[in-house]
């Protein structure tokens, strides 16, 4: 294994994230990825000083191409709804991107108020510009390339339409695999290495000059590809971090729950701290196999997962009881322990107690043996 609401007033703005698949080949994930590194700075100012929004470093999708790709949005194309907007997806040749029959998968996440039935854009609720919103998908993490990141590939700029173009992971998220009934269980190393690939992609956000914070992690937006490399989603959660030890302040809480830090339930305040936390939850999701919220956990319905496994995890006696049974003799007691201690950090209630992103990669390094990860890559090729 290898080591992102539409809303003013009546709209007729269409503004599409596209994601492109690896389901048939690996270059699909990496197309372009010299240019990833070699013209961030001038596409980055070309675009900020120009509303036409014409950047020449991606490949540009015409409406029609993507219309196509996508049978015109259909219903029956339809993979479902998210925060931001709807999911459809389409096909296009992997080589031309141009639109064909079944061959590579390309997903549309609609950020406009789309009726799906009759084709007419809805009302776009207050204090929120389409215009903006683009430039923070392009600018926090369009520009961005880093390997645990899903990377932008394209985009369409035509009259008012606005499409973004990114690639996607083949298996889906990390939430569907860990809790979804019927699905392949994950092994314990398989699982070490999606907890360090995440820990590498929020590591780097969080050292950018720009201290750029996702706000968002959970299970949902961890996807992975065919060979279970975790990436996070580029779904324009992530947002410039504060500089000079403050901290951001937001007005709408974005942080899925049971995943949110407690301040910033509380204030609306967030750091990198907040992701730190919310890192902490899922990695207790990867070792537990339970939700962080769900009546699966011992106290029912209304008892998130912190809660019920803090008592645990926090006695060293106890920590294998908040291990997922399906694991059973795949880990050392040292491993569980040492990875069941890295939660306890994160989820101190207190921020300027957790680690940062640095430390947890650090540590989570260490529990990943070398030849757990030979171990890994057996197990899942074997249950093929």
């Amino acid at each position: 294994m290898n080591s992102k609401d539409s809303y003013t007033r009546k709209s007729n703005l269409t503004f599409l994230p596209i994601f492109i698949s690896d389901s048939n080949s690996a270059s699909s994930g990496s197309v372009k990825k010299e240019q990833f590194h070699s013209h961030k700075h001038s596409f980055h100012n070309s675009f900020c000083s120009n509303d036409s929004f014409v950047p020449s470093n991606f490949k540009s999708f015409t409406y029609n191409e993507l219309k196509n790709a996508t049978r015109n949005f259909r219903a029956d194309s339809l993979l479902g709804e998210g925060r931001f907007g709807y999911v459809f997806k389409g096909w296009i040749d992997e080589n031309t991107f141009a639109p064909c029959k079944p061959g590579s998968g390309l997903i549309a996440k609609v950020l406009s108020a789309l009726d799906l039935t009759s084709g007419r854009h809805g009302f776009v609720p207050s204090g929120f510009n389409l215009g903006d919103a683009l430039k923070e998908e392009v600018n926090y993490l369009g520009l961005l390339y880093h390997e645990n990141l899903v990377s932008l590939i394209g985009y369409c700029a035509e009259l008012d339409n606005r499409l973004l173009v990114y690639e996607v992971m083949s298996k889906g998220s990390l939430e569907n695999h860990l809790f979804k009934k019927g699905v392949q269980i994950i092994p314990w190393a398989t699982r070490m290495c999606i907890a360090v690939h995440v820990a590498r992609g929020l590591s780097f956000l969080h050292g950018l000059e720009a201290n750029v914070i996702y706000r968002d992690l959970n299970a949902s937006n961890i996807l992975l590809d065919s060979d279970f490399n975790a990436k996070l989603s580029a779904f324009g959660l992530a947002r410039d971090g504060p500089s000079g030890g403050r901290t951001h302040f937001s007005t709408r809480v974005v942080g899925t729950t049971g995943y949110a830090a407690p301040e910033y339930l509380a204030s609306g305040h967030f750091t990198p701290k907040t992701d730190v936390y919310s890192f902490g939850v899922v990695l207790l999701e990867l070792l537990s196999g339970k939700r962080s919220t769900g009546a699966e956990n011992a106290g029912g319905a209304d008892e998130k997962l912190v809660e019920w496994a803090k008592p645990f995890i926090s006695d060293s006696r106890r920590v294998l009881r908040i291990m997922d049974t399906r694991l059973e003799g795949q880990y050392s007691k040292k491993g569980a322990q040492a990875a069941a201690s890295l939660v306890l950090r994160c989820l101190d209630v207190d921020p300027k107690l957790r680690p940062t992103m640095d430390e947890v990669l650090a540590t989570l390094e260490l529990v990943q043996a070398p030849k757990d990860v030979m171990k890994s890559s057996q197990q899942i090729k074997q249950s093929r």
